[in-house]
């Protein structure tokens, strides 16, 4: 590689900086020559992006156009990157290169951050999977941590116990922080999370007087909704403390205590019977590894007659969450494609009764949730600091690109004992309310 080679001893990124050696100023020459291997690496990213419509300019003083651009003419974003050393870093390893550049300040877009991000993945599928780079080495160390009981609470401790004041800035009032179900353009992002809720229940059939067991129940919307509009009482498991105490508190304030009980245990803990299992938002979470003995839980726990429903982000064919959102953002986070959610009921025989992809309704969320973060920057910035509110807007920014461009789905997945008959024949009970 042209970037092995250039941090050899014997390269010009070896030397000392000119400022700091006490020899004659170097030459005009040596600076042409330094900024035209500058302009081979920037020439390099550039064409590394492809098809992309993107300028990549370093420290204002040499630019390069990705042949997207030329061909048409003009860049959708501009990439500034402050030195040589970004531009390396970015090029030794680019999914987890660019993203801390530009949460460190680093790296600069200039442009709609979305459509960046969207041009990126449209050109360079998989963050750039099978073009060579990053090296094998590299790949390897970035795998997906390991889901073990310890490791899984100290995943969730990463993402969600960083503060419930946080997340209200920008989740809305629901506090639900997955995909919200849009049934016309002009539903708001609490009505559209409201829709989720019923859209949820509905294709479970829930009915008066039957029990739930929820896997991962968030800061506890569902579970309350469940409970007040269809009468059923729910058993409620999340290993996140500050989730929990925050659903607790919901509970007594609505005076659903009594019909919804907020356990802290692991979901591979779960016993007991019950009518209807779900999950939503929660299966990113397990890891793959896991599928069958979480297929198994769920096998335990429907009767005959139950009905599960398991929602979660996916992808069109195995493959692991964009790398910098996984070291990050979600860590141990890994969205399964159909095939390997199979590996959740094939082993226990489990019906599969209804697949719907809801990933479009997911960028819109994301664009709700995106607005409500911008306009609280501040506020972020002064519960943590600079370099998390660019961190955040990198992950919500690149989550939409995701959907937009098809490389992330989300599936929701109804499925039954193979016995039960008892379920609607058609999907008119979802649409159709009287």
């Amino acid at each position: 590689m042209e970037v092995a080679v250039a941090m050899t001893s014997t390269n010009p990124l070896s030397n000392p900086p000119t400022g700091l050696t006490t020899g004659p100023p170097a030459p005009p020459e040596a600076g042409r020559a330094r900024r035209t291997f500058d302009a081979r690496l920037l020439e390099r990213l550039a064409r590394f992006a492809g098809a992309a419509p993107i300028e990549f300019v370093m420290a204002d003083r040499v630019r390069a156009l990705t042949p997207g651009a030329q061909q048409r003419g003009g860049a959708v974003a501009t990439v500034r990157l402050r030195d040589r050393a970004t531009l390396l870093g970015i090029l030794t390893d680019p999914a987890i290169g660019f993203g801390d550049a530009y949460a460190d300040g680093r790296a600069e877009v200039e442009g709609d951050l979305v459509a960046f991000i969207e041009a990126m993945y449209r050109a360079v599928p998989d963050s750039g999977a099978g073009r060579g780079f990053p090296p094998r080495s590299v790949r390897w160390l970035e795998r997906p941590r390991r889901n073990t009981l310890k490791a899984a609470r100290d995943n969730i401790w990463h993402h969600y116990d960083i503060g419930n004041a946080f997340y209200a800035l920008w989740l809305g009032s629901t506090m639900a922080y997955t995909c919200a179900y849009y049934p016309t353009p002009a539903t708001s992002l609490d009505a559209a999370q409201v829709a989720k809720f019923d859209h949820v229940c509905r294709k479970l059939w829930l009915q008066p007087g039957e029990t739930v067991i929820e896997a991962g129940c968030g800061w506890g919307g569902l579970a309350l909704h469940m409970a007040r509009h269809y009468g059923v009482t729910v058993r409620a498991f999340n290993i996140s403390r500050e989730q929990l105490a925050f659903a607790r508190e919901r509970a007594r304030a609505e005076g659903l205590d009594a019909q919804v009980e907020f356990i802290e245990d692991d979901y591979r803990n779960i016993a007991g019977r019950c009518d209807a299992f779900v999950s939503v938002g929660m299966l990113e979470h397990v890891g793959i590894a896991n599928y069958a003995e979480l297929g198994g839980v769920i096998a335990r726990c429907l009767g005959p007659r139950g009905r599960g429903l398991v929602h979660s982000i996916g992808r069109n064919r195995p493959a692991r969450l964009h790398p910098w959102i996984e070291k990050r953002i979600f860590p141990g986070a890994q969205p399964p494609s159909l095939g390997e959610f199979m590996q959740i009921l094939e082993p226990h025989d489990l019906s599969v009764l209804d697949v719907e992809n809801l990933r479009l309704h997911y960028a819109r969320t994301l664009m709700d949730w995106k607005a409500l973060y911008d306009a609280a920057e501040p506020r972020v910035q002064a519960m943590f600091d600079a370099r998390f509110v660019r961190m955040w807007r990198l992950y919500l920014a690149g989550s939409i690109a995701g959907f937009t461009t098809g490389s992330l789905q989300l599936f929701q997945v109804l499925f039954a004992p193979r016995h039960n008959n008892d379920l609607p024949q058609t999907r008119a009970h979802l649409y159709d309310r009287g």
